[in-house]
């Protein structure tokens, strides 16, 4: 059982200017939620940081509201918190796979995720991983998002956008 390996965790990022950090959550499984983000925001704040919080119905809108976010406002990072507990259909491989997949996509675009999104076979797995003073994931996806925030602002500015840009040869050239 992962709760008995001992893993190694990277020390806090600091940063100069504070980061400002989405929470995206599906309260399908409230008491579970509550904990994730419970971890998530004493992460974000033990950083420095600020964040504000949304619920979306399930976990397959965590990605879809993210996107928008982006497109939309202003946040450095997002923290992406649910829980899927395995049922009795197929639905559970659909879920997981499909919510994780769009996350990975957005991370490649350039967007800082931290997934805390809980895949279990059952509610006990959940609640263990859950637990804000226990295994707190949804603190480690906020630390997750953290990084890769302190990663961007060393390698550079925010750019939007993907496409061609001029050099800086053809600017002289057009105010000629």
């Amino acid at each position: 059982m992962a709760s008995n390996e001992t893993h190694y965790v990277l020390d806090r990022p600091s940063f100069d200017k504070p980061v400002k950090v989405l929470i995206v959550v599906s309260p399908y499984y409230k008491q579970i939620a509550d904990q994730l983000v419970t971890g998530a925001k004493a992460e974000i704040e033990a950083a420095g940081g600020t964040w504000d919080l949304i619920e979306v119905p399930g976990a397959l809108e965590i990605p879809t509201a993210i996107g928008i976010s982006e497109r939309l406002s202003n946040f450095d990072g997002y923290v992406a918190l649910g829980c899927v507990v395995r049922g009795e259909t197929t639905h559970y491989e659909t879920v997981c796979n499909d919510s994780s997949r769009a996350l990975t996509m957005l991370g490649l675009q350039g967007l800082c995720i931290g997934n805390g999104i809980l895949t279990v076979e059952n509610m006990d797995q959940a609640t263990v991983r859950a637990k804000a003073d226990g295994q707190n994931k949804g603190g480690g996806a906020a630390a997750a998002a953290l990084h890769l925030i302190a990663l961007t602002r060393k390698w550079g500015a925010s750019r939007k956008g993907v496409g061609f840009r001029p050099s800086d040869d053809a600017y002289q050239l057009a105010s000629d």
